[in-house]
């Protein structure tokens, strides 16, 4: 028996999986969560062996949501559902440890294979989403990332300097550098053309 947690902040597909994964294989459903916040709850509250979870999801993403429960539950087997598979979030994800990722299209049966295949210790990354991980052509830093991706949620660059634990300067370094790069006037027109380019 292989219990799971699913987190997907779409009610119709979080739903048609609860019911048909427990059909597909030997799967038991312990909880269901909308967004990030209530998937990290679930997660540490029931333990399951995998967690099932959206990439995209209101609030806390997944991959906000992978990191807070790695911080926890360092052992937690996790499978990522994604329907677009940006290079620098795939990286970022396989950092932080997600041992599978499957696309949001899959049958209930594949998904099923795939929950019970990371139960057993392997790692799963379907062919289409690591094609998409391999064409990579971003010419920005992890570092540069991580300030464009919180500069185009709003935050200041005290913020950011706050929130990655960074000195004000080398925040506006790293900003300075991906506009450079991106060859943009400003650090918003940055963050958007790294958005624009799939890389965020």
């Amino acid at each position: 028996m292989t219990t799971v947690v699913l987190a997907d902040d779409e009610a119709l597909l979080r739903k048609a999986l609860a019911a048909l994964l427990p059909l597909e294989g030997d799967i038991t459903v312990l909880a269901e969560a909308s967004d990030g916040e209530s998937a990290v709850a679930a997660t540490l509250a029931h333990e399951p062996d995998v967690l099932v979870i959206d990439l995209e999801m209101p609030g806390v993403d997944g991959l906000g949501a992978v990191a807070a429960i790695r911080r926890e539950r360092p052992e937690q087997v996790i499978l990522m559902l994604t329907r677009h598979a940006r290079p620098g979030v795939l990286r970022k994800a396989l950092k932080l440890g997600v041992q599978g990722f499957v696309t949001k299209s899959a049958e209930p049966s594949h998904i099923a294979l795939v929950v019970e295949k990371l139960r057993d210790g392997k790692r799963w990354i379907d062919p289409d989403v690591s094609a998409l991980a391999v064409i990579d052509d971003c010419p920005l830093t992890d570092r540069e990332l991580d300030v464009l991706r919180e500069t185009s949620d709003g935050y200041s660059v005290a913020d950011i300097a706050a929130r990655l634990h960074l000195a004000q300067g080398t925040v506006r370094n790293y900003l300075s550098n991906a506009m450079q790069k991106t060859q943009t006037q400003t650090r918003h027109d940055a963050a958007r053309y790294a958005r624009e380019h799939d890389w965020l």
